[in-house]
């Protein structure tokens, strides 16, 4: 029973905090993989540039911290012009879905979510942020619904004190 009823107050936490599947990334690790990039920046090959740059994308987008999502996604938005395969673009615009998630901007996400489906329509990661982004936009449409209805409430409620005040 004391199960059930934790789960209960884990479910609404998650509703009101907007608990998600996407993993968080250190700020030790986002040095860690600048670090990387500099060294591959030293005369290394452009795949392997490529590869750490791509990491250290992963890590900002997936970051706690606003700014390094922002930098992640402006990272991501300026390669893209030079995704020479699919696979590349796919991963390029699932970790923008990931930033513009993580930035608030879920109309967005959806839309670079839904490029990568067309890419990969079984990609299970995917998929599985494609109905996180819903879930949130309809949870934030239920909240939004929930405050205007609070404040008409209110309204209706200060009409009808003030007419019986009146009568």
């Amino acid at each position: 029973m004391d199960a059930k009823i934790g789960k209960f107050f884990d479910s609404i936490g998650d509703f009101f905090t907007g608990g998600d599947q996407i993993p968080w990334c250190d700020s030790d690790i986002v040095a860690g993989c600048e670090r990387e990039v500099a060294e591959a920046e030293k005369g290394s090959s452009d795949d392997l540039k490529s590869e750490c740059i791509m990491r250290l994308s992963w890590a900002l987008v997936h970051s706690r911290r606003p700014e390094d999502i922002q930098r992640g996604i402006a990272m991501l938005e300026a390669s893209l012009g030079g995704s020479s395969s699919p696979l590349q673009m796919r991963e390029k615009l699932y970790l923008l879905a990931v930033g513009y998630y993580r930035s608030g901007d879920f109309p967005r996400s959806r839309q670079l979510v839904d490029r990568c489906l067309e890419i990969a329509p079984d990609w299970r990661q995917a998929l599985t942020l494609k109905k996180t982004i819903e879930e949130k936009i309809t949870k934030d449409g239920v909240i939004g619904i929930g405050i205007a209805a609070t404040a008409v409430g209110v309204l209706v409620g200060g009409i009808a004190a003030a007419l019986s005040r009146k009568g």
